[in-house]
């Protein structure tokens, strides 16, 4: 087996087909043909079921990709940490965050990281809660992740500060009036919601039942965008950070009572290389709320019992 097949694997359980894989791989179609029936004839099974719509990994080919796209991975930080020069850093940086977190402060970092390593490709995206950011750091698939919580060792987790969430009030709404929103006064309030499974909807749960209220769910949504822009056209109101308020939208957000914050952690894989280490030192300067200041981040782990979303503070 080789590294070309195991990519030749992902592109086409991406793709969903060899035509469009070969595509992808800028490479002839029957060479990814020869480099998939090659494979399986080695491993003995099959990995990619043949459908009406397309080609599907099969229950074994499913768990071969995971293995595969680990060892992917590690394939190009090996390539990239040799051919790194003091100012010529290359490969792919692969960065997570929990959705909402860090949304002002993450692009100031990958900007500085861009233009000390200009041919460095980042690949970022997001998750909605800290439980499968730290599974798949633990697979060794992510180079670096933001996360409220996190269960691996102090060497590996920092402490970059906080996350304030606010409320976002619809234009006109009585309670713009106040410079904090006490939690208790929004009672019956329809609210804008999260997906179930999202941290941020375990977050808003919590806080409001700790304040002795029951949602009333105008609507769920994915993105923290989409919720504010909801709320801001009186939908109802709802609970987001602070940093993933959008602008044009400040007006309509408030602090709340009690304060509401969680953690924002940042997760580096074991054996960090160049590039994930200068990324966290940029996180490190961009300003986060009180708990962590800029340049001061400090290490921390949540113990074992720590869900999705943490204690509020």
């Amino acid at each position: 087996m080789s590294l070309r097949q195991y990519e030749y694997a992902l592109a086409v359980a991406e793709a969903g087909s060899v035509t469009a894989a070969a595509e992808l791989l800028h490479v002839a179609q029957p060479s990814v043909s020869q480099q998939i029936r090659g494979l399986e004839r080695e491993l003995g099974v099959e990995l990619f079921a043949r459908t009406p719509t397309g080609l599907v990994p099969t229950v074994v080919g499913r768990a071969f990709l995971r293995e595969a796209e680990v060892a992917v991975s590690a394939s190009r930080r090996a390539r990239a940490t040799t051919r790194a020069g003091a100012d010529d850093l290359v490969g792919e940086l692969v960065v997570a965050v929990q959705m909402g977190f860090g949304t002002r402060q993450l692009p100031g970092a990958l900007g500085a990281l861009r233009r000390r390593f200009p041919r460095l490709e980042v690949t970022v995206f997001e998750e909605p809660g800290s439980g499968e950011l730290d599974r798949l750091c633990r697979r060794g698939v992510l180079d670096l992740a933001l996360m409220a919580a996190c269960e691996r060792s102090p060497g590996h987790a920092h402490r970059l500060g906080d996350e304030e969430f606010v409320v976002v009030l619809g234009a006109g709404h009585r309670k713009l009036a106040a410079d904090r929103v006490d939690l208790r006064e929004l009672a019956g309030e329809p609210w804008v919601r999260f997906d179930r499974d999202s941290a941020l909807d375990a977050t808003l749960l919590s806080v409001l039942g700790d304040n002795g209220l029951t949602p009333v769910t105008a609507a769920r949504v994915s993105q923290t965008a989409t919720a504010v822009r909801w709320a801001a056209q009186g939908l109802g109101v709802t609970l987001v950070p602070a940093s993933a308020v959008p602008d044009g939208h400040e007006h309509l957000v408030r602090p709340v009572l009690p304060v509401v914050s969680r953690p924002v952690i940042a997760v580096l894989r074991h054996g960090a290389g160049p590039a994930e280490t200068a990324l966290l030192e940029y996180l490190r300067q961009e300003t986060w709320a009180p708990g962590g200041t800029a340049g001061q981040a400090q290490s921390w782990v949540a113990p074992p019992s720590t869900a999705s979303s943490a204690p509020v503070v």
